[in-house]
């Protein structure tokens, strides 16, 4: 519990926060921050990044690494930037990976948060990304895209394997 309340507090502090809304506070109740799994499905500015910061510090502390996945090489760069500049100061180290669909960027294996378009982290795998074994967090940032036909099947097979390859994978769908 202690380990939980000063993540929060680390959290709320980079954000400029004082306390979680009704939503952040829900999350939190069903496991968050306990290694569940969860789709969170609320409104636009209701807070869901800032779950996903939550996942993302609680990772860090245990010695893993989070995941992010965009569908949009905009919105990646968007996250990348706003994590970057809020915990940059903070021990955490973020990286964007949306690039080169034909290499494992090794480099990754440094950064305690990834940002990656979804098709980016597919490629990833395929390339046998050493650094993989080492995510306890996968956030799905637009997770409903997983029913367009053409990226839906990606984001499908790559939610598997990712399953598959990293045990005890906590995964959030926002």
């Amino acid at each position: 519990m202690m380990e939980e309340q000063l993540v929060i507090k680390k959290v709320l502090e980079a954000s400029g926060f004082g306390e979680l809304n009704p939503v952040q506070q829900l999350a939190v109740s069903k496991g968050l921050l306990k290694g569940k799994n969860m789709v969170v499905a609320s409104p636009t500015a209701s807070g869901k990044t800032l779950l996903a910061e939550l996942l993302g510090v609680m990772a860090v502390a245990k010695g893993k690494k989070m995941v992010y996945l965009c569908p949009l090489v905009a919105l990646a760069s968007e996250k990348y930037e706003s994590f970057k500049k809020k915990y940059a100061d903070k021990g955490i180290s973020v990286a964007l990976s949306v690039g080169d669909f034909d290499s494992s960027d090794p480099f990754l294996a440094s950064y305690d948060w990834i940002v990656a378009s979804n098709e980016k982290m597919d490629s990833l795998l395929r390339h046998g990304a050493e650094w993989v074994s080492k995510v306890g967090a996968l956030v799905i940032d637009e997770v409903h895209l997983i029913n367009d036909v053409s990226r839906g099947p990606t984001l499908e097979v790559l939610v598997a394997r990712l399953r598959q390859k990293v045990k005890n994978l906590q995964i959030i769908a926002l």
